[in-house]
Order: structure tokens, then sequence, then C-alpha cells
């Protein structure tokens, strides 16, 4: 279920990361990041595509309210949701990397496929 993990962190702090994160996906397509934090961020990245989809007003309001930058979102309506016309899910891949030195968190990177 999307939306459960909390990551260690307030809640107001942990939407604006995961806002960030979904963010700098969109924008980049692929971004190197915590398994955990990769996870949540999927689910997020992938019901805004699916939003995305429908190209009507209401749904770029959705889009701007949680994406932080307005490029971002046209990017998102103009050219990756058009991608995924006839794809329904599986829009980004998670591939893993091992642990990180310093503190041994299994690193992923996520990207748009």
């Amino acid at each position: 279920m999307p939306g459960t993990r909390k990551l260690g962190r307030p809640t107001d702090h942990r939407m604006a990361i995961l806002r960030a994160m979904v963010t700098f996906l969109l924008e980049n397509g692929k971004i190197q990041t915590t398994a955990t934090r990769a996870k949540e961020v999927r689910s997020l990245t992938e019901k805004y595509i699916t939003i995305a989809k429908e190209n009507t007003l209401h749904h770029k309001r959705m889009a701007i309210s949680f994406i932080t930058k307005e490029d971002v979102v046209k990017k998102l309506f103009d050219e990756i949701a058009p991608k995924y016309s006839e794809v329904n899910g599986g829009y980004t891949r998670i591939t893993k990397l091992g642990p990180r030195r310093g503190d041994a968190a299994e690193m992923s990177i996520i990207e748009l496929i």
C-alpha cells in the first residue's frame, strides 16, 4: 500500500523529501537513493504519470499541487505521459546497487523506463 513508510521523519518533512525526489526523477529520468525511499518514490511517480495521461485542467492542477516545478509538470504532460499512453503501469525500474559505504544503507537507482 503506497504511503505507509514513515522513513524516520515527521509527516511534513517526509512529504517535502518525496515531492522533491519525484520532481527530480521526472526532470532527470534517473536518481540514486536508498531502496526504501526508491520504493516510496516509485508509487508516487507512477500515480502522477497515470494522472497526466488524461490531459485536463483538473489533472494539471493536481500535478502542480504536488510537483514543485511548473516546467517539470509541462514536461510530464507533454513528453512523459504520451510515451506511456498504451501502458497500464510499470513506468519505473528500481535497480539495487548494494550497501552504501558509511552506514551500509541499501542503495538503489530508480529510473523511468
